[in-house]
């Protein structure tokens, strides 16, 4: 779960019926979180159903400084659905921020407890994705596998404005202080050994709600 790819199809239903035959509640939609392996850190998996509009905001406090994500429910309601759940449940807490790529594209990747790169939440979630996307600076994007509808918890901060194709869920932004933060962590280049570690620390002491 480490290199940045995603593609197509949306996670969510908002028709009248649930997959479980129930009704799904006017303004929300019907979200598919398929079990795959072992989760990184224990935790529950999302609600099924989930709000289709609205914006949630957290703040990831990284060592390096605060990083506001302002998450748009209308985008991509199951992404936030489920980074809201783990957030809540503290999966995000005291997790190192494990790749940094500072040419061609200019991302952090973060989300994974294993900081292995291949570390997720024990489900996946279909991308919420349209040929439109673009990934300027400020964005905040589901990482993959390389392959359609592998998302879990891995997520990407795009500090510099990138050329990538539109495979990605794109769930949230950030602000200039938190891109200045990102920016700062990148300032300071990889590790020499792997070439993908960041040499600054990059670590979520925790993930704020509200």
């Amino acid at each position: 779960m480490a290199a940045v790819t995603l593609l197509g199809l949306s996670a969510c239903s908002d028709a009248n019926k649930s997959a479980a035959g129930g009704e799904v509640p006017a303004g929300m939609v019907e979200c598919s979180y398929p079990s795959e392996g072992s989760p990184a850190r224990a935790v529950d998996p999302p609600a099924a159903t989930a709000p289709k509009e609205g914006v949630v905001t957290v703040t990831l406090k990284l060592t390096a400084g605060e990083i506001p994500i302002t998450m748009d429910r209308a985008k991509a309601p199951c992404t936030v659905n489920s980074f809201v759940s783990l957030a809540e449940q503290g999966y995000f807490d005291d997790t190192v921020c494990h790749r940094l790529t500072d040419y061609g594209i200019f991302v952090l990747q973060c989300g994974d407890p294993s900081a292995t790169g291949t570390g997720g939440p024990g489900y996946t979630i279909p991308d919420e994705v349209d040929p439109s996307l673009t990934y300027p600076a400020g964005t905040v994007a589901m990482a993959n596998r390389g392959s359609k509808d592998t998302g879990g918890s891995q997520f990407f901060l795009v500090y510099a404005d990138s050329q990538l194709d539109p495979d990605y869920t794109v769930f949230g932004t950030m602000d200039q202080a938190g891109i200045d933060v990102v920016g700062g962590i990148a300032s300071q280049g990889v590790d020499a050994g792997d070439k993908t570690s960041p040499i600054a620390e990059a670590k979520i002491e925790s993930v704020s709600l509200g």
